[in-house]
């Protein structure tokens, strides 16, 4: 049964840098149906403390959730379930197979898949690039710059922009929500970063469209009104909830 016409909730988890949280989601509208649950993340943030974290989480939901696969993020390439970076992850995470690591801890199927991928999906499915053909490129701003590369609403999953080389430097390192904070950048400041940036990533691949996201898109009328591209670019819809989402409904695609 396709996601689209499954009436039961399923739970989505998005495990962050600061904090793992998860709410149960109704794919018919993308919405949550109960208040997230938010749990500090360990440290050290191993597989197998963060494992505890998320099975308390989905113990929070046991009684809204029935036997649904439970889709859960991570911030690292993932590739069939294996976590294959650690970029801004403790590296521990590098080739553990994730998806067999909680779904022996849960009990059920899940489906573990890179943060960005998973806020990617639920801005096409429900969000900022829902019904825009052709290419989307959805970035996140925060530690790092996540990326979901989206053709005609369609993942190509993994596809790590943030780590782009310009200028000698790894992308992330200079554009980064992080950066404009060490740094103290003001928004004018970082702007002229971001222009560098998005405008390496117009020039490799025409998108058709630029959803920005991350908590720092709340304020995305301090910044994209400052880049020159030919690209739009607009600032997500699900805002903290887009890894939820999207979590959510790729479990239900394919965590069965």
């Amino acid at each position: 049964m396709s996601a689209a016409h499954d009436p039961r909730p399923v739970l989505g988890i998005d495990i962050g840098g600061s904090g793992v949280k998860g709410a149960p989601v109704d794919l018919a509208t993308g919405e949550l149906t109960a208040d997230r649950v938010r749990i500090e993340t360990p440290s050290p943030a191993t597989p197998e403390s963060v494992a505890v974290v998320v099975e308390q989480i989905a113990d929070a939901f046991a009684d809204s959730i029935a036997d649904t696969p439970i889709g859960i993020t991570i911030p690292a390439v993932c590739q069939h379930g294996v976590a294959r970076s650690a970029a801004n992850i403790d590296p521990s995470w590098v080739d553990v197979d994730v998806d067999a690591l909680f779904t022996e801890r849960l009990g059920r199927p899940v489906h573990v898949v890179n943060d960005a991928d998973a806020a990617g999906v639920a801005e096409a499915r429900y969000g900022a690039a829902k019904d825009v053909p052709g290419v989307v490129i959805l970035t996140t701003l925060g530690t790092g710059i996540g990326s979901a590369f989206l053709l005609d609403g369609n993942l190509l999953p993994n596809s790590e922009l943030g780590h782009l080389e310009i200028d000698g430097h790894n992308a992330e390192k200079r554009a980064a929500q992080s950066a404009k904070e060490r740094e103290d950048l003001s928004y004018e400041q970082w702007a002229k970063r971001l222009q560098r940036y998005y405008s390496h990533v117009e020039g490799l691949f025409w998108p058709d469209l630029f959803v920005v996201g991350g908590g720092i898109s709340k304020k995305a009328d301090r910044f994209l009104p400052l880049l020159d591209l030919r690209t739009p670019i607009v600032p997500a819809k699900l805002r903290n909830s887009a890894g939820i989402v999207g979590a959510a409904w790729l479990a239900r695609e394919f965590g069965s």
